[in-house]
């Protein structure tokens, strides 16, 4: 028996996963890389003449309730029509049975890779951005629930795109929970998480709130994406998930409240979490933490600081003044 070469595997896997195409407007170009349900591919749009995403199911994975989750993600997205949300332009059944949909391609770089890079006050001013489209989101019912550094792109010109929706969870009425066809509302939460159910556990392992760690999907809110929001903070700070040290105590402090164990100890929103972030950069008290007098005087000699030279330089300048005028 003659054993195949890895490299005959990985061709013949690659022509596997090459999705048919046949009867589209697209042509694949190449394999951008696998998830947990199928593939995204860069492809082109031949009637427009434009480079896309194409997410695929995969063909280990084309059951019909990974297929009815696929459309549902294209659903939610196509309703949370955002500049930091990434928009989607088409979706259906290719003619290999697999469930598709096409979104714009977003060239750039993953969070991870970007804020190695960029100065502290860079990073908080990044995590604002972050927190702008999710708070769109909640607004429109959806949570996001897979907040990690591998799904916040950042394009070529900086501009910050929340990517894969895939976990996403419908908490409230949205406009895609109506279904045109019966005139009856559907059950769009059970419709989100059909194959997982009570006892799942769908998430990220550091980035995931506890409740998602528990599988309890009847808990999960918006305070949710605020836990992972307080991960990517904590990320950003010391590059883990978790652990604070060696950081401003305040940001600690705004850290451990986001990523609280239990949800009414947590910014109970993310506008919440991001005006923290604002006073922090401004220079003025967070909720998050109690300054001491030390800690307060330190803090507005720092925001004050050219003020307080300006007044020291003058003084000096009055008390040389002084001296010279005596003699």
């Amino acid at each position: 028996m003659r054993w195949l070469s890895d490299a005959v595997v990985s061709r013949l896997q690659s022509e596997a996963d090459l999705p048919d195409l046949s009867g589209t407007r697209y042509r694949a170009v190449k394999s951008l890389g696998r998830g947990g349900m199928g593939m995204v591919w860069l492809a082109e749009d031949t009637v427009l003449r434009r480079r896309v995403a194409l997410k695929i199911l995969a063909p280990e994975n084309s059951s019909a309730d990974l297929a009815a989750r696929l459309l549902r993600e294209a659903q939610v997205l196509a309703q949370l029509e955002h500049p930091g949300i990434v928009p989607v332009h088409d979706a259906g059944t290719l003619a290999d049975g697999r469930t598709f949909y096409c979104m714009k391609y977003v060239e750039g770089q993953t969070l991870d890779q970007y804020i190695a890079r960029i100065p502290l006050r860079d990073r908080l001013q990044l995590l604002q951005r972050i927190a702008e489209p999710l708070a769109f989101a909640h607004s429109r019912g959806v949570v996001h629930r897979d907040l990690k550094p591998g799904n916040i792109m950042i394009g070529a010109f900086g501009e910050v795109l929340i990517m894969d929706w895939g976990l996403a969870k419908l908490t409230g009425s949205a406009p895609m929970e109506r279904n045109s066809c019966s005139g009856h509302a559907a059950n769009s939460e059970a419709a989100l998480t059909l194959p997982t159910g009570h006892g799942s556990v769908l998430g990220t392992p550091g980035f995931m709130a506890p409740e998602q760690a528990r599988g309890e999907v009847q808990a999960i809110d918006q305070r949710t994406d605020v836990f992972g929001l307080g991960a990517l903070l904590n990320f950003m700070l010391t590059g883990a998930p978790s652990g604070n040290s060696a950081v401003p105590k305040a940001l600690a402090a705004m850290s451990c409240k986001a990523t609280a164990s239990e949800k009414p100890a947590r910014y109970q929103s993310l506008q919440e979490m991001a005006e923290d972030i604002s006073k922090y950069l401004d220079g003025v008290p967070v909720s998050a933490y109690r300054e001491n007098l030390l800690e307060q005087a330190i803090r507005l000699a720092t925001r004050h600081q050219a003020a307080i030279v300006l007044v020291l330089a003058y003084l000096l300048m009055r008390l040389l003044f002084i001296l010279f005028s005596r003699h």
